[in-house]
C-alpha cells in the first residue's frame, strides 16, 4: 500500500488531523472517529494499525494507555507531490489579493 492508498480513507486523514494537534490516546481517537464517522472501536483500531504500520504514526504505552503521535516527516511524499501544483493556486491567490487591494483603494478614494 502506498502513501496515497493509506490517505484515501477519510477516517485515516481525520486521525492524522487530530494527531497534528498533539499526542492522543487510542480511546480519545476511537471516541472522536466514532462520533464523526460512526465507526466501531475495532474499525478505528484497524485504521490506527494501518497508519502505524505505514509510518504515519508512532505509538507508545503509558500504563494501560496507548498514546499515538503523528510522524509528520512521513507526509513529505505528499508534500513533494503537491509541490508541482502549488504554482497553480499561488498565482490565483496572488491575483485575488491584487483585486482585493485595488477594491480597497477604490473604496478609500470614494471616501467609504
Amino acid at each position: 500500500m502506498d502513501t496515497f492508498d493509506v490517505l484515501r480513507v477519510p477516517a485515516r486523514r481525520r486521525i492524522l488531523q487530530l494527531l497534528a494537534a498533539g499526542e492522543r490516546t487510542s480511546g480519545e481517537l476511537v471516541a472522536d472517529i466514532h462520533n464523526e464517522f460512526g465507526l466501531s472501536q475495532p474499525a478505528v483500531s484497524q485504521h490506527l494499525g494501518v497508519l502505524r504500520d505505514h509510518g504515519f504514526t508512532t505509538v507508545r504505552t503509558a500504563g494501560a494507555r496507548r498514546l499515538y503521535a503523528l510522524r509528520p516527516e512521513r507526509l513529505a511524499e505528499v508534500d513533494a507531490w503537491l509541490e508541482s501544483f502549488r504554482g497553480l493556486w499561488i498565482a490565483s491567490l496572488e491575483s485575488l489579493a491584487k483585486e482585493v487591494e485595488q477594491g480597497q483603494r477604490e473604496r478609500a478614494a470614494q471616501g467609504e
